[in-house]
């Protein structure tokens, strides 16, 4: 049996076409009695929906390439051994997904011997689809365009013109030291956003819907395949301190404010 070919652009294509099939079946469950259960507090929940979508995108990109591994948020996990591992959130925005606001994602992406190197972010409610390949740049794309439309996030001038997105955890405790940094945080900026879906906020700060976006204690399938759209729409995607994107803070920030954003992360966390 041949092995499927592992570039940036097969891998895209593939992943394309399963969120495409995942976002139907999601949209479709949509409209029905949604079962809720949770996770790890009472805000962190899930639905018979989230998991019908990891099933059946876990069925497909395995079908289509039966030796590459896979880690779901809702449970699947595989270890491959073509190289390749994708990384899925089934529903990323699960409580918006409840509550029929108009922002949750179906997010996969590709890991190549470890490096994201292709990712698709498809909103649900409203048919726009981010994609990036390595090196490739990041492109969105909607039913409302007329073709796609390259990223190339945004350019304020002074951390006092940045509008930022955040999110928050689900204990406690973590809320409350968030709402704490926050709270001192939007004296400094233009504004606070909170879209309540790590992926799509990625993709808004590379699409220049807002500036810059900070989290902390994000998931490999929150952010892998939003963290690439943002890298190769030119923004800086980093840790705080010189760490790893994610390693425990993530921020994507457009260049032009990035460091004094990220001196001012350090100064109130």
């Amino acid at each position: 049996m041949s092995v499927p070919p592992a570039d940036p652009a097969h891998l895209l294509d593939l992943a394309v076409d399963v969120a495409q099939e995942a976002a139907a079946l999601v949209a479709e469950g949509r409209s029905t009695a949604v079962t809720v259960d949770v996770k790890s507090s009472p805000v962190d929940v899930v639905t018979a929906v989230d998991r019908a979508s990891e099933e059946l995108i876990t069925a497909r990109l395995l079908g289509a390439r039966p030796g590459d591994g896979l880690l779901g948020e809702e449970g699947a996990e595989r270890t491959g051994t073509s190289g390749v591992r994708w990384i899925v959130d089934p529903i990323d925005g699960t409580v918006n997904f409840l509550y029929d606001l108009p922002a949750y994602a179906i997010s996969i992406a590709a890991e190549v011997d470890g490096e994201v190197r292709a990712g698709v972010v498809l909103n649900v409610a409203t048919g726009e689809l981010f994609t990036a390949t390595a090196g490739g740049g990041a492109e969105v794309s909607s039913p409302a365009l007329a073709h796609p439309v390259r990223l190339t996030g945004s350019r304020p001038d002074s951390l006092e013109q940045t509008l930022v997105a955040t999110g928050f955890g689900y204990r406690v405790e973590q809320r409350r030291a968030q709402g704490a940094v926050v709270a001192r945080l939007l004296p400094r900026v233009r504004d606070i956003r909170r879209h309540g879906s790590a992926a799509l906020d990625l993709c808004a700060a590379a699409a220049g819907r807002v500036d810059a976006y900070y989290e902390l204690d994000l998931k490999p399938w929150d952010h892998a395949a939003g963290a690439l759209v943002a890298t190769e729409a030119g923004l800086v995607v980093t840790g705080l301190g010189g760490r790893p994107f994610a390693e425990p803070m993530a921020v994507a920030a457009a260049p032009s404010i990035a460091g004094p954003l990220l001196e001012l992360l350090e100064e109130l966390s």
